[in-house]
């Protein structure tokens, strides 16, 4: 029961989250929050030391998204001359690195606050999360080309 509750209200939300920008991405966030919360079955002392840490990390990959984003559309590849293109791979592989640094770092930050098994139920949740997102996502871009 509780499993179609969630799936209902996320349902539910989802459908309203795609109708503008920057609500639209709050609406999303607070779905997140909602479901690693729910699975993870944070205690109230958990939570507290949890989110800081989490907001931190989520912050920093975004910041890394919108730089490797950048990078990719400055870049054209037509005009591109291979010593360019050498040094665009070079700025992906230190992004990559970033993040994989970023990842680590958050990782030994939150089996601090929480227990291990909790860490790894939060990428296996958050991977849940986006994988219902995309499939929402797949949904309605197929009901919009009929």
């Amino acid at each position: 029961m509780k499993k179609i509750t969630l799936t209902l209200l996320f349902i539910a939300i989802t459908v309203s989250a795609f109708s503008q920008g920057k609500e639209k991405r709050e609406r999303i966030k607070s779905l997140k929050i909602a479901f690693i919360t729910e699975k993870l079955a944070l205690t109230e002392t958990e939570a507290q030391k949890f989110w800081p840490i989490y907001n931190a990390h989520e912050t920093n990959i975004k910041a890394l998204r919108q730089d490797s984003r950048q990078n990719r559309k400055d870049a054209d590849i037509e005009s591109m001359s291979e010593a360019d293109a050498k040094s665009m791979i070079d700025k992906m592989l230190i992004l990559e690195q970033k993040k994989l640094e970023l990842r680590k770092q958050f990782t030994t930050d939150l089996i601090t606050v929480i227990p291990a098994k909790k860490v790894i139920l939060l990428k296996i949740s958050e991977d849940e999360f986006n994988r219902r997102m995309f499939n929402e996502m797949r949904k309605r871009k197929g009901k919009r080309k009929e």
